[in-house]
């Protein structure tokens, strides 16, 4: 099946560049050069992923990024020149999946594409997944249901927008409710990549996940457990 790519960056030879590598690796491709080109682009026909630089004319990346979160749950690759933790923190806040450094490696970019395609649609249902049946696929802890098939959340029936890291994280704290998950754990069963000591990827995206529960259960779900990790109570 072919995977559909959204290039979105202002600096044109930037965005060339990836579109090279990433159609010699057999993506289809797309190219916009703000954020408001990259919104009508993916309402015309939506994509399986989002490349997006944060510095762009017109609308900005976050801006961009933001709107699409208001109903999508596409995965976003946000880029940037800024190098500090904050930036960092920020895109991720914002509901980037992930976030790369410019410059980058075109190499390590491609793995990038490739690692959240397949955690995208390791919790799509998608038919790549295998045949497992429902009673496999859904889980159910109080007012919370989850069901892997559809990758759907609900809440007392009131769906959750999530992200497909978000859903990655909830379905794996939720498959063993009261069990501790470091952050390392976390990182390496949804991310399927090597931790580092200093990544603060698995914090952004508990607190949003977190945030987007507690406003639906009116409770905490996800509790921290400091020094070790996170879980979800039983």
């Amino acid at each position: 099946m072919e995977r559909r790519v959204l290039i979105v960056d202002d600096e044109r030879e930037i965005a060339d560049l990836i579109e090279i590598y990433l159609k010699n690796e057999g993506f289809v491709t797309e190219k916009a050069y703000d954020g408001e080109q990259a919104l009508l682009a993916y309402e015309k026909n939506p994509f399986d992923l989002v490349i997006l630089d944060i510095m762009m004319p017109n609308m900005d990346g976050l801006e961009a990024t933001r709107r699409l979160r208001r109903d999508q749950s596409v995965p976003i690759l946000m880029l940037s020149a800024k190098a500090e933790d904050m930036d960092k923190i920020m895109g991720l806040m914002t509901g980037a999946d992930d976030y790369m450094i410019k410059p980058f490696n075109p190499l390590e970019l491609i793995a990038r594409v490739r690692s959240l395609l397949r955690r995208s649609y390791q919790y799509s249902g998608n038919p790549e997944g295998g045949g497992a049946s429902r009673s496999d696929k859904e889980l159910r802890l109080g007012p919370l249901r989850i069901d892997k098939l559809s990758h759907t959340a609900e809440v007392d029936g009131k769906p959750l927008h999530l992200t497909s890291t978000e859903f990655g994280i909830l379905h794996l704290l939720a498959g063993q409710p009261g069990r501790v998950f470091s952050a390392e754990d976390i990182f390496q069963q949804v991310w399927k990549e090597k931790y580092f000591d200093s990544n603060n990827t698995v914090m952004v995206h508990i607190s949003k996940l977190r945030d987007k529960l507690e406003k639906e259960l009116g409770d905490k779900m996800i509790v921290t457990v400091w020094g070790v990790g996170y879980k979800i109570e039983g």
